[in-house]
């Protein structure tokens, strides 16, 4: 086994990915990261008992997308390994849905690799995300304003996507490659800020050269705020039933005696699941209001904007009026 298989099976175990024992179809586009994908699970496929298939999708959006889906075939034809692959009419799609290229590439793209799972009787699809792709998908979130939860990036797993290389930077993947002498095809596409990953990928070059460790601090913090919020989501849980609920009509029962704090937590569970907007603003603003009535006697109907507390035997009913 080489030095880089080994060390992404120690991130595995580290992480408790616990992917193994089972069918895994590898998305490979021809690209560096996927291609080293692709050779670091065949390599590891022994250790992780995997039963590995590729998949491939031609997206139809560039010129060398046919010399591509060649090269991933011949790749697969070395390595005797089975390819499903398919050509989606990306450019139609965001035509019908008014989406954008890259979201309508990828909503295309993960409906076909998920129903060729299921075909193959693949649990996971493993993807080539990077370290790099994880500090990108935090930045573009932070610029979105996702709270805390942008800070869980891109994690390995997120089911049915497995990440096993996400701690890896891309020059390793291109380093191991040249290695094992395996060629990869780049998409010079990456290169035009056109998407505002692209955009923000051009930004943190300057990030790298004044931290060239940031990726891997990132990383850190990630991790520390994935335990945080599963902390955080198993005490909403315990909660629910007697803290708060959920009623049929999509009223939401709330008990007294609440921090502003605790019951913007409970709401942000319930208005997930009831699929409400959930801004961090709102939400706080909502949660200060109702913490602030019901920590008095409910005697009569309270209304903040389009919100009302209504008062119950126990606790109040928060409803949108």
């Amino acid at each position: 086994m080489r030095r880089f298989e080994t060390n992404v099976l120690r991130q595995i175990r580290r992480r408790g990915d616990g992917v193994k024992n089972c069918p895994v179809l590898i998305a490979c586009s021809g690209g560096g990261d996927s291609v080293a994908l692709l050779a670091c699970l065949y390599g590891l496929r022994a250790n992780l008992k995997l039963d590995i298939a590729i998949a491939h999708v031609d997206h139809g959006l560039r010129q060398e997308s046919k010399e591509e889906a060649d090269y991933v075939k011949s790749l697969c034809k070395n390595l005797d390994l089975d390819l499903v692959s398919c050509s989606l009419d990306i450019a139609g799609h965001a035509s019908i849905t008014g989406q954008g290229l890259e979201m309508a590439a990828r909503e295309l793209r993960w409906s076909w690799l998920r129903q060729e799972a299921a075909n193959c009787g693949a649990a996971w699809i493993a993807t080539g995300h990077t370290i790099e792709d994880h500090t990108e998908t935090i930045f573009l979130r932070l610029a979105r304003g996702s709270g805390l939860g942008c800070l869980s990036g891109l994690p390995a797993i997120q089911p049915p996507r497995w990440s096993p290389l996400i701690e890896c930077r891309r020059e390793e993947l291109r380093a191991y490659l040249r290695g094992l002498g395996i060629e990869w095809r780049e998409d010079h596409t990456n290169d035009i800020g056109f998407t505002p990953r692209n955009r923000w990928r051009k930004h943190l070059v300057a990030f790298r050269e004044e931290s060239p460790n940031i990726d891997g601090h990132l990383w850190e913090t990630h991790r520390q705020a994935a335990d945080l919020l599963e902390l955080r989501n198993a005490l909403v849980s315990y909660w629910r039933g007697t803290r708060w609920d959920i009623l049929e009509g999509g009223s939401v029962w709330l008990d007294v005696g609440w921090e502003a704090r605790d019951l913007v937590w409970a709401l942000e569970a319930a208005f997930r699941e009831l699929n409400l907007k959930r801004e961090s603003a709102h939400l706080f603003d909502l949660a200060t209001w109702a913490s602030k009535v019901l920590a008095r006697p409910l005697k009569r109907q309270w209304k903040w904007g389009s919100w009302s507390l209504r008062p119950q035997p126990q606790g109040a009913l928060l409803e949108l009026l």
